[in-house]
């Protein structure tokens, strides 16, 4: 199956098969695709939560308003990202570029003085939404790879983001719930499969300059 195919073929499940579980090299494939998303500046500002624990999964139901998805998915995905960045995340990254790349740290001075200075200019609003955003472009790539992986999914923003945060132990003052994905096998009794694929004709969506 090419790209287009994969592509083609997913929608946004509503219920799962509960009895097939994605096999586990199948989602360490999926997971990393996220862990390789383009990231602005390369600083990765959210975790990757995969709940796979059917007891973890079943306290989450009640968080969300569509619950059908959660209860029957292989696994759940919880993008969280950072409210701020702060010198020790900085300290963290850097460090982990110096190994990497075995150069000294102190050679990526002028590259963290140049975060440091953007950060400084910012809203603590602004660095969230920023934070956000980096989350959603994970998201994309968990659900293209799952797609060629022939892996179903469902993105979910409906969610009492409280109630997840207590569930997974997520400090609310540093980090933020921004959105879900639901990962598994489609169910032979989730008719959404049989709709056709609406999308705007290109004419109406790409404009050629």
């Amino acid at each position: 199956m090419n790209y287009l195919e994969a592509l083609s073929r997913r929608y946004s499940v509503k219920k799962f098969n509960p009895e097939m579980i994605i096999p586990q090299d199948t989602l360490l494939n999926i997971l990393e695709s996220g862990k390789l998303a383009a990231s602005s500046l390369g600083l990765q500002p959210y975790k990757i939560f995969v709940v796979q624990s059917r007891e973890i999964k079943e306290k989450l139901i009640p968080a969300f308003y569509n619950p059908s998805q959660i209860s029957t998915c292989s696994h759940l995905i919880v993008l969280v990202s950072k409210k701020n960045i702060e010198d020790t995340y900085l300290d963290g990254y850097f460090k982990h570029i110096s190994e990497v790349r075995d150069q000294p740290v102190e050679h990526l001075d002028l590259f963290r003085k140049s975060i440091t200075g953007h950060f400084s200019r910012q809203e603590h609003d602004d660095i969230l939404n920023w934070a956000e955003k980096q989350s959603y472009i994970v998201l994309a790539n968990l659900m293209y790879a799952a797609a060629i992986e022939n892996i179903d999914t469902c993105p979910m923003e409906g969610f009492r983001q409280e109630e997840i945060e207590q569930i997974l132990d997520i400090n609310s003052e540093k980090e933020k719930v921004t959105v879900t994905l639901a990962l598994g096998y489609r169910s032979e009794e989730d008719q959404f499969q049989n709709m056709k694929k609406v999308r705007k004709p290109n004419e109406k969506l790409f404009k050629f300059i």
